[in-house]
């Protein structure tokens, strides 16, 4: 009969025995059994034993804890596929959309590319500054052809408004002044507008009595002195008692600013290099 030593070393050498897990219920059922041990041991021939004994597999740990454990690396192996079939996907679509274009876009990207190249050489410091000086001589030659005025005008009725405005060139811009003989800040301002007309001989300054011009006496009181700027037979800027946007004592340098500000004169300091 095999120990219990026999059975936890496994020393025998041909064969084993093992007990059966309910080994009372098998001598009663099998005490009457022909060629049975009475012992209720069976035995395991020698090579399935050797077979055993070289197993290395792992067997199913069926206990809650194990469950557990078996379900969270399930859970993790299911995230790695998930991510790496992501990974996956993400660098077919980063490849097929670098590659992915029709021979026609294609064609066009090389339309762009030779364009641009061609652009670049146009745009280059040569070129521009060939550009400028044909550019400014045209300008130059065409503000040759305007007439100079030099001097502030007196218009004396209304007829003399009207061809003021409307027979001088497109190009030229007038500038009227609307002012009253007794107003202080007038009288500055037709002094200013003089000193203004021998700076830019190409603008017609003109002065306008507001009596001869037939306006209400509420306009000759809050209205002066009022400039109005005319260019190709309409009128570009309208300013009344535009002593408001300047000091009290203002003089031609502060009009010029402002009707530089406002865009009715060039602005001097605005003026190309290549001009210069």
């Amino acid at each position: 009969m095999a120990t219990l030593e026999d059975k936890i070393l496994g020393e025998k050498l041909q064969n084993y025995c093992s007990s059966s897990e309910d080994e009372n219920e098998n001598d009663d059922t099998n005490s009457g059994s022909k060629g049975q041990s009475s012992s209720g041991l069976k035995f395991i021939p020698e090579d399935k034993i050797k077979d055993q004994a070289h197993w290395s597999g792992s067997a199913a740990n069926t206990g809650p804890k194990g469950v557990i454990r078996d379900w969270q690396r399930f859970k993790q192996l299911e995230t790695e596929k998930r991510e790496e079939q992501e990974k996956e996907k993400f660098d077919l679509l980063k490849k097929l959309s670098i590659t992915a274009r029709t021979h026609a876009e294609d064609e066009a990207a090389k339309e762009r590319d030779q364009l641009d190249r061609e652009l670049e050489e146009l745009m280059s410091d040569d070129f521009l500054l060939e550009y400028q000086k044909k550019r400014m001589a045209e300008m130059l030659a065409q503000s040759g052809k305007l007439p100079s005025f030099g001097t502030l005008i007196e218009l004396s009725n209304g007829d003399d408004f009207l061809k003021t405005v409307d027979d001088e060139p497109k190009a030229v811009t007038i500038v009227i002044h609307i002012y009253d003989r007794n107003d202080n800040a007038c009288r500055a301002m037709n002094k200013a507008l003089q000193e203004l007309s021998s700076e830019y001989v190409n603008v017609k300054f003109c002065k306008f009595m507001s009596s001869v011009a037939g306006l209400s006496n509420s306009f000759k009181c809050k209205g002066v002195p009022a400039l109005l700027i005319y260019k190709a037979g309409q009128m570009i800027g309208n300013f009344i008692r535009v002593t408001d946007d300047l000091s009290d004592n203002f003089n031609s340098s502060d009009v010029e600013s402002f009707l530089t500000e406002v865009g009715m004169l060039p602005d001097k300091t605005a003026v190309p290099y290549i001009v210069k």
